[in-house]
């Protein structure tokens, strides 16, 4: 349950859950779940964003069947048939990474050092990004390049610590768009690419022996992860990221002060 509800509030705030799930069971000596726990938590927040966005991915699924037929394509004038495949751009990057850096995503890139690092530095960033950024762009002006260039961002996140809802909101908003749409159009990039790593991965779930234990970090995931876009979607119409950024600070200086200790 514990897990879960890390997973569900850490994927769409921009502190970077892969870290959290890494951190939590060296930090406490838990034994790790196994992939197949993974996959069951990251399909959870699927549905949770899903439910969340239903009305915007009925249309964009119904936009992007449209744009496939030359007697109702539009993609000039049809900001649904546009997203959607935008979109599939946006994903590209961060699939093509995922496959290629697969096996160092599992082990290499999992250290505690690193993770506080790219905490740390990850966090100035979006302290920058969202300082400096001109912040008025809505989505409906969005072009393919700065699709591309969100979803170059969304790669670096197979390094926990970075955060994909993090690094790609820092995109946005270095291209000038509001906070609400950069963090929109960042839960709306997580529906594919989560999909697709859910889909890749589904061997493992099937076979899990611990379907209760699954269940759980599922529906904890769902719930929390549904919890935190409501939150931070009505939160940032208001203030600013700085308080993701200092706990982002404060968590990888006590990172770096547990390895210090342990080392000695």
């Amino acid at each position: 349950m514990i897990l879960g509800m890390i997973q569900g509030l850490c994927e769409f705030l921009p502190i970077s859950s892969s870290a959290h799930l890494v951190l939590v069971p060296w930090l406490f000596h838990w034994q790790d779940p196994g992939l197949g726990f993974d996959v069951a938590l990251h399909m959870g927040t699927l549905v949770a964003v899903l439910a969340y966005f239903q009305r915007d991915v009925r249309l964009l699924i119904l936009g992007g069947w449209r744009s496939l037929f030359r007697s109702t394509r539009n993609l000039q004038n049809d900001i649904h048939q546009r997203m959607a495949w935008l979109l599939v751009i946006a994903s590209i990057p961060g699939a093509v990474v995922g496959k290629l850096f697969e096996e160092q995503a599992e082990h290499l890139f999992r250290a505690p050092v690193l993770i506080a690092v790219m905490l740390g530095g990850f966090g100035l960033i979006l302290w920058l990004a969202d300082r400096y950024g001109h912040k008025r762009k809505s989505l409906d002006s969005i072009l393919w390049w700065e699709a591309l260039m969100i979803g170059l961002s969304q790669a670096l996140a197979i390094i926990p610590g970075v955060s994909r809802s993090g690094s790609t909101i820092v995109a946005g908003l270095g291209l000038g768009f509001r906070r609400e749409e950069a963090a929109r159009f960042s839960f709306l990039m997580s529906i594919p690419i989560i999909l697709g790593a859910g889909l890749a991965h589904a061997a493992p779930i099937a076979n899990s022996a611990q379907p209760l234990e699954l269940a759980i970090g599922f529906l904890s995931s769902l719930l929390f992860g549904f919890l935190a876009i409501r939150c931070l979607l009505r939160y940032i119409v208001r203030y600013d990221f700085n308080i993701f950024v200092c706990y982002r600070l404060a968590l990888a200086l006590g990172i770096l002060l547990c390895v210090y200790v342990r080392a000695h």
